[in-house]
């Protein structure tokens, strides 16, 4: 069975992918795949490994079913992240290819990061840590770096699936927060969260708002839902760069209508607004959001076992 992968990988990952399949390896780190490559990849190779960035549109297995004379011999994409608003799943299907993710995966790691997106941007870290590199620290006062205090303030959560419950879960036993959440369906999480019907209700009540949404919610915090929040709130973004809408977001920004926001993610990564970058009220980190070791190899793992799954005939646990 031939293999295809579109990035580079931990070497155990690549160790047990090379074990058991004739592996095609790109020796690109970061650089997505072009349309030419992945019609390529679906008409050459039997299973394809691919991830974020790597956007298998409906026109892509439209020219390789074109390519392949009506027939691709591609039977899987498996996709390296749970997210996979970059893969048409339904064009996918048609055109007879298997799609699956990697959930749970990411869940305690991606929750992580926005905790730390929520401590850098309340209490001003980036900033001060700009501040101390650069020579100009003045010293220690009692008005100076003002930020905001963490502990007994309400979140609120976009999202309310693994990483959202994940996340009001540090922040009600470790920053005592109270929790809030907007969500199509009402969740059992095993701790005191309310369900928020409206989300400009939930964008209005909350001291921190973190989106957890899955990707194809696009601009779902739009202008009138940023406009909603406190003039000390804090949005946090781990989600997808399209879920928040940016321009909206520079927009209250540039004009201190909110306190602050911490992003891990952009709308068009890996490139990040000059507008963005020029502001001191908003932290940027590269996409952090799964980036250990552990996590990235559980990942690999998840994606073998369903490629090992279609090439046993078998339906592979993590399908979409």
């Amino acid at each position: 069975m031939k293999l295809f992968i579109s990035r580079l990988m931990p070497d155990p990952i690549l160790a047990r992918a090379q074990k058991d399949y004739a592996v095609t390896l790109r020796p690109e780190a970061v650089r997505p795949l072009s349309e030419d490559e992945m019609v390529d990849a679906l008409t050459t190779h039997d299973a394809l490994l691919v991830t974020l960035g790597d956007r298998f549109t409906a026109e892509v297995f439209q020219r390789a079913l074109a390519a392949g004379g009506g027939k691709i011999r591609a039977r899987l994409i498996a996709n390296f992240g749970v997210g996979f608003n970059h893969i048409d799943a339904d064009a996918a299907r048609a055109a007879g290819v298997e799609v699956t993710n990697t959930p749970g995966a990411v869940t305690d790691s991606t929750a992580d990061i926005a905790l730390t997106l929520i401590l850098m941007t309340c209490r001003r870290a980036a900033e001060g840590e700009r501040l101390a590199r650069s020579g100009q620290w003045q010293g220690w006062g009692p008005v100076e770096m003002l930020g905001q205090h963490v502990t007994g303030k309400t979140l609120g959560v976009v999202g309310f699936g693994r990483i959202g419950q994940a996340i009001a879960q540090r922040c009600l036993y470790g920053f005592g927060m109270d929790v809030i959440y907007y969500n199509r369906s009402a969740k059992d999480a095993g701790f005191p969260a309310e369900k928020v019907d409206d989300l400009h209700d939930l964008m209005a009540r909350a001291d921190i708002v973190v989106t957890a949404v899955p990707g194809g919610n696009t601009n779902i915090v739009d202008g009138p839902a940023l406009a909603a929040m406190k003039s000390t709130g804090v949005i946090v973004n781990i989600a997808r760069g399209d879920v928040v809408e940016q321009d909206a977001l520079i927009d209250v920004l540039q004009r201190a209508a909110i306190a602050g926001a911490g992003l891990d993610v952009y709308r068009d990564e890996p490139a990040v607004p000059a507008a963005l970058r020029a502001l001191d009220n908003v932290v940027l980190l590269p996409h952090l959001g799964t980036s250990t070791l552990e996590v990235r190899l559980n990942m690999g793992n998840m994606a073998l076992d369903n490629i090992d799954a279609v090439a046993a005939g078998q339906v592979p646990p993590n399908r979409v």
